[in-house]
């Protein structure tokens, strides 16, 4: 059995890894369109340099928290689909294929309050 130094419940198959990939994939795209929207519909409601500014500034944490948020961490893919899910930008059904007892985990996790 080849080393790794992930644990047993922690191990994702190719199949799993795939539909991971996937799913990361449409929530990345499905908050990126909002924000996009939202940025479209804000800059043009700017009429002051501190508006601009303002947008400046949540453009900046946003980037700095979706960077954070995709980042290909194996043993953190758990967490960031329950949050995905919490967030509304996945939804359980699309994590389908995956080991019972992950889904189990992600879901325990959305109900949590963190």
């Amino acid at each position: 059995m080849p080393q790794t130094n992930q644990p047993l419940e922690q191990q994702w198959s190719s199949t799993e890894q795939e539909i991971a990939r996937q799913a990361c994939d449409r929530a990345r795209e499905r908050e990126m369109a909002a924000l996009l929207a939202y940025v479209r519909e804000t800059a043009g409601a700017i009429a002051s340099m501190e508006t601009l500014w303002k947008l400046h500034d949540f453009l900046s944490a946003r980037r700095h928290d979706l960077d954070g948020k995709y980042e290909d961490q194996d043993d953190a893919m758990i967490f960031l689909f329950a949050r995905l899910i919490k967030e509304g930008w996945l939804s359980l059904d699309e994590l389908a294929g995956l080991e019972a007892s992950k889904l189990t985990k992600i879901s325990a996790l959305t109900k949590l309050s963190l």
